[in-house]
């Protein structure tokens, strides 16, 4: 943990709020010997505390080309408001940050931390970020692959089971680490939400008594659906925008909603509509991980189900797990199924390696 010149540095919302302890001396010998990832967050924070009243964030880059946008800081700080009101989190916890600085998420648990008076401990990002600390955290954040990973070791599990709040977030939560979590006494959350939102706008629990397929949005979030049955969020404190999803959702009564996958990622094959993520959850207890499904263009169908997979496989496996129209119609190795930096499956770069390996084997 790091400490604060408190009387050089100083962030106002509303009456009052409070500097989390990060050491900011740019001078410092003990500066200049720390990671590059603790320069990230003293050139985050330097930008945080000067005058502009935004800065710059970026995509991910999950269906697309990563972009950067501009955002205001005092939406920023009111979404901050919303997760640590939410979680009960209070000054002086002890927050981990575990997670690149160049997304909203990681910008996001420092803004926590400035608002709320959190006490952050910053990790350098990496696959086991409990690996080396001993610390009992009341708050982290997450990303699926770091909490797989955590999982796999006694020692890490033990760890991550002692975090009070546990965020996750940045991809969808495999049912093998929803099972595994389930047993946690603390409470575990899957996030919703994109950086258009700063980070999440919706938690759903993964575990104690309460449980659920279901996101449940903040009390200032009004959630609707467009035609095609994408979601839409009217969230005032975090946009002055109406932001409308590819996502496909429904809506519940109790202003809840589930997730069915994402609108561009639809494949119409001879007019079936078929959703990728519903294929991918089918074949997840068969083929684990190292595979993803995309599509080619056909002359008959106009798309084509593709199994793009990193190993060799027996068609045999899946075909009873998967109804006719979903069956792959290709299937095509890779060395590694692409990713993004946050470790969600780069869904255009993918469907390009498809078709350069389709049309080199043709």
């Amino acid at each position: 943990m790091y400490q604060l010149d408190r009387t050089k540095q100083t962030i106002t919302i509303e009456e009052k709020a409070y500097l989390p302890d990060v050491f900011l001396d740019e001078n410092s010998p003990e500066f200049i010997s720390q990671s590059d990832f603790h320069n990230d967050l003293f050139l985050f924070l330097k930008d945080w505390f000067s005058d502009s009243p935004t800065l710059k964030v970026q995509t991910s880059g999950s269906t697309g080309i990563p972009k950067e946008m501009l955002v205001e800081k005092s939406r920023m700080m009111q979404s901050a408001q919303l997760t640590c009101s939410f979680l009960g989190l209070k000054k002086g916890d002890s927050t981990l940050l575990c997670m690149s600085l160049d997304y909203i998420a990681g910008k996001m648990v420092v803004v926590r931390a400035l608002v709320a008076g959190l006490d952050l401990y910053p990790i350098p990002p990496s696959g086991n970020p409990l690996k080396d600390t001993d610390k009992e955290f009341c708050f982290a954040a997450m990303i699926p692959l770091q909490v797989f990973n955590s999982l796999q070791s006694d020692t890490e599990k033990k760890r991550l089971s002692n975090i009070k709040n546990l965020i996750i977030g940045g991809g969808s939560i495999d049912p093998q680490i929803e099972k595994a979590i389930k047993s946690f006494s603390h409470k575990v959350y899957s996030t919703y939400g994109m950086t258009e939102t700063l980070s999440h706008i919706a938690l759903r629990q993964l575990n104690c008594n309460k449980a659920s397929d279901h996101y449940y949005p903040f009390d200032s979030v009004i959630l609707s659906i467009s035609e095609d049955n994408a979601l839409i969020i009217d969230a005032p404190l975090v946009s002055n925008e109406r932001l409308y999803t590819n996502d496909i959702v429904e809506i519940y009564e109790d202003k809840s909603f589930r997730i069915i996958g994402r609108k561009d990622n639809i494949i119409n094959s001879g007019g079936v509509k078929i959703q990728i993520e519903e294929v991918e959850a089918l074949l997840k207890p068969a083929l684990n991980n190292g595979f993803a499904i995309t599509s080619l263009p056909d002359p008959k169908f106009g798309e084509i189900v593709v199994l793009a997979i990193e190993r060799e496989i027996d068609e045999n496996l899946i075909s009873n797990l998967l109804p006719v129209y979903f069956m792959p119609k290709k299937i095509i190795r890779v060395n590694k199924i692409p990713l993004t930096e946050t470790g969600k499956i780069s869904r255009v770069a993918l469907k390009q390696l498809v078709l350069n390996k389709s049309a080199n084997s043709q």
